[in-house]
């Protein structure tokens, strides 16, 4: 007897399809399955129809039909941006400048230094908008570039680089204040407001951007060095500057010299050989601290001469190559002056790091890490008996511009016919052009690239200096570079600007002037 069906009870297929057709014979089952089958179509195209709304509304631009988006629709921008916030930090080293000189000068100058700082910067500004930038970055000859004065009639981007016009402006704008600020600490403590601003309009408006034009504008004489046709076509290499070791650092610290040489020393000071020593700087913890925003606003200066995001393996190359060659310097300083005075000294200390930043700047880009860190312990020595040259030759620099920026400068610019590991050629605005690398002396590469790095550092150092030196003396005839004996004793802060940095307590006698004029009540 078969078994009994309850309704626990699975019904088998066949038994299924006959209770499904007795169902549909019956008006009322006929009725109730017509409206299940239509609430289900319906539940359906609501679902299709949602989907089809979403999908215009948050993804109107996939369509087959569109315009496909361009590489350099994305890429420009974004190395635009990479050039402006490279540009902001290159900036941002003013504030270092301006307190590692402050920090270095004697107390009753500081407001001088202050002034100087802030006001080169703004004539800097806008003598590189009028004429500056156009002498050293447009189109012209392999001297000098004669278009685009006042930025006018100027393309929306800078050459092949992709970058906006006007962000490349700024970034280099940067770069001339830089040069500017350099000369100056070699001057502080006798040179008069006046002298000051008229040597800057020399440096920013025409000195810096001319010469710089020869390395690195679009035709420098320089650039275009060892081509067919152009400087030395038999060299068959032209000079290189990543950042600008020559183009920036060496130009400022060669019109530091002149201007140090024109002026003489401040009064007072004796030097080592005279039986003497430097004068004590005021606050070597406002100096301490400038050194490292200095550091700090490196990883634009290097990293940001890329004008490339795209170049990613670049700028983390660069930018390890800038810290390291920083860090073996400011130690290989240190040692070398503990040997020289027994005595852990922070100014050389500072300096010495600086050094290794100047000296990396040229090279940074086709370095590596280990030659980063050769080439800057060396730097750290050099600047070391720099300082100790020019005590001994009797030349006044109180921040030490000559031997970190001008001296180490040369060593850097140098450094790279010796370092260049010949895997790295050219940055580039999509990616890096290794098809043509650098290869120094060390790596195998023979003796051409240090000839031409040595040719284009001798040109730029001599040139700079003779220009230089020429327009010291011709500020120095007005009678405005130095100010007066009696200036100088009363310090310039009082002197030239009516005001001391720290009014409201007594500077020590370290700081008084030894002549100071009594005070009018």
């Amino acid at each position: 007897m078969p078994p009994t069906l309850n309704s626990a009870t699975p019904l088998p297929f066949s038994r299924k399809i006959s209770r499904l057709g007795s169902r549909l014979r019956e008006p009322q089952w006929r009725k109730y399955g017509f409206v299940m089958l239509a609430g289900k179509v319906l539940g359906v195209a609501a679902v299709l129809f949602l989907a089809r709304f979403v999908s215009d509304l948050f993804f109107t631009n996939v369509f087959a039909a569109d315009t496909a988006v361009k590489a350099a629709d994305i890429v420009n921008p974004v190395n635009t941006a990479w050039t402006l916030i490279a540009a902001f930090l290159v900036f941002g080293m003013q504030v270092g400048f301006t307190m590692l000189e402050a920090g270095f000068c004697r107390s009753r100058e500081t407001v001088n230094v202050l002034m100087e700082c802030v006001v080169d910067t703004c004539l800097c500004g806008l003598l590189f908008y009028a004429i500056g930038f156009a002498f050293m970055f447009s189109h012209g000859n392999g001297f000098i570039g004669y278009h685009w004065f006042f930025l006018k009639d100027a393309p929306a981007t800078y050459e092949g680089t992709g970058v906006a016009f006007l962000a490349f402006w700024i970034f280099q704008f940067a770069f001339a204040d830089t040069c500017s600020t350099i000369t100056s600490g070699a001057m502080i403590g006798r040179t008069g407001f006046v002298g000051d601003l008229l040597y800057s309009v020399a440096v920013s408006g025409f000195i810096y951007p001319i010469i710089g034009h020869w390395a690195w504008g679009p035709d420098g004489f320089l650039a275009t060095m060892g081509s067919a046709g152009f400087f030395l076509p038999g060299l068959g290499q032209s000079f290189h500057d990543f950042a600008g070791s020559t183009v920036v650092h060496t130009i400022g610290g060669v019109i530091a010299l002149a201007g140090s040489l024109v002026l003489g020393p401040r009064i007072g000071r004796t030097f080592k050989r005279d039986g003497g020593g430097p004068m004590m700087p005021h606050d070597l913890t406002i100096a301490a601290s400038g050194g490292l925003l200095l550091w700090f606003g490196w990883y634009g200066f290097n990293p940001g001469s890329t004008l490339s995001a795209m170049d990613f393996e670049g700028i983390g190359r660069v930018s390890a190559n800038t810290t390291l060659a920083a860090c073996a310097a400011g130690l290989t300083a240190m040692f070398a002056a503990y040997f020289m005075s027994k005595k852990w000294d922070i100014s050389f200390t500072v300096n010495g790091f600086l050094a290794g930043l100047v000296a990396i700047t040229c090279p940074c880009y086709w370095v590596s890490p280990t030659g980063a860190i050769m080439l800057g312990g060396v730097a750290g020595v050099i600047v070391v008996y720099g300082v100790e040259l020019l005590e001994w030759l009797r030349i006044d620099d109180p921040i030490g511009a000559v031997p970190v920026h001008g001296i180490c400068g040369i060593w850097g610019t140098l450094s790279l016919g010796l370092f260049a590991v010949g895997k790295y050629g050219a940055t580039g605005p999509l990616a890096p052009d290794n098809s043509a690398p650098l290869k120094g002396l060390f790596y195998g590469g023979g003796l051409t690239l240090l000839k031409a790095q040595f040719i284009g550092s001798a040109i730029v150092t001599c040139s700079t200096f003779a220009v230089a030196m020429l327009v010291m003396w011709l500020v120095n005839l007005t009678g405005t570079l130095r100010v007066s004996k009696e200036g100088e004793l009363y310090g310039l802060d009082l002197h030239e600007h009516g005001i001391s940095a720290y009014p409201e307590y007594v500077i020590t006698s370290l700081g008084t002037p030894s002549e100071a004029p009594p005070s009018h009540h």
